[in-house]
């Protein structure tokens, strides 16, 4: 006779997989019902009788040439907002990335023998570090969009406030991962180094940064990628650039002039993603 102890047993982790299926569904779930949200009005006539609308201008977008021309500007307002915002965020993260780093204010291979050092780290208790840590997460955690409406209610409408925006949202970014690079910087030379008399600049300078230089280039490259789609973002609050005349045309209804713009952006961003991936691979 068949018995039943004779049957497979289901597996352990298929089990468990399926119970954080469940949970998951649940989450989403919970997510639509508490925010009274109806997905299904996407499809609603209205919906898509303005969806229809926005995408019959990409079947006629304007091509004129005065149009095309004076979209000039705002592009390369689009791109000095990026380009200043990412050197404002190099310029405030790259140093901080130092004191947040636990090579530099930690025990550990950089600072073994060295008493001066570590009577510093004794008596500040970690201070620098921690402080670091904290105001790099702060810039981090507020997004650009925030930063940004805050300086503009300082500095008024303009690209200044994207520029300080970008700069600083993404100086929490760029400080946080820059000091995750230096901390994995191979630490085996660095004791041999220690080992041998040198001093802690000199490492720095001659061991620690050469060896991380391609990875700190390669996350500067792509941080410039992505403030370049946050440029455009951002001129929806005054800062100017072709996300400013995006939101121009769009609140005028003009859909073939927000066709032309949106596919400039597209083609911009591409551009930007071939220039940094190009200049990668060669670093690389």
């Amino acid at each position: 006779m068949f018995e039943m102890n004779s049957l497979p047993q289901r597996p352990k982790s298929s089990v468990i997989n399926f119970f954080w299926i469940i949970v998951l569904a649940t989450i989403i779930l919970a997510s639509f019902v508490f925010t009274n949200s109806n997905p299904f009005l996407l499809f609603s006539i209205n919906s898509l009788s303005s969806m229809g609308e926005f995408l019959k201008g990409f079947l006629s977008p304007e091509l004129s040439f005065n149009f095309i021309f004076s979209t000039f500007k705002p592009i390369l307002l689009t791109i000095q907002l990026a380009t200043a915002g990412v050197i404002i965020a190099v310029i405030i993260g790259f140093p901080m990335a130092f004191f947040a780093s636990r090579n530099f204010f930690l025990p550990g291979p950089l600072t073994d023998g060295d008493p001066r050092i570590k009577y510093w780290i004794k008596t500040l208790h970690y201070f620098p570090y921690i402080v670091s840590r904290t105001i790099l997460n702060l810039m981090r955690s507020i997004p650009e969009l925030i930063w940004a409406l805050l300086f503009v209610r300082i500095l008024g409408l303009g690209p200044e406030a994207g520029i300080m925006a970008i700069g600083i949202a993404y100086a929490g970014i760029v400080g946080k991962v820059f000091s995750e690079i230096l901390e994995n910087t191979e630490s085996n030379g660095i004791q041999a180094l220690r080992s041998i008399g040198v001093s802690r600049p000199k490492i720095v300078l001659f061991s620690i940064l050469p060896s991380a230089t391609k990875n700190l280039v390669s996350y500067i490259l792509y941080r410039w990628e992505c403030a370049m789609r946050a440029a455009a973002i951002l001129g929806f609050v005054g800062a100017g650039g072709i996300g400013q005349e995006i939101e121009i045309s769009m609140r005028m209804f003009d859909y073939s002039k927000s066709a032309t713009l949106i596919i400039e952006l597209f083609l911009l961003v591409s551009l930007t993603d071939l220039i940094s991936g190009y200049i990668r691979r060669k670093i690389s």
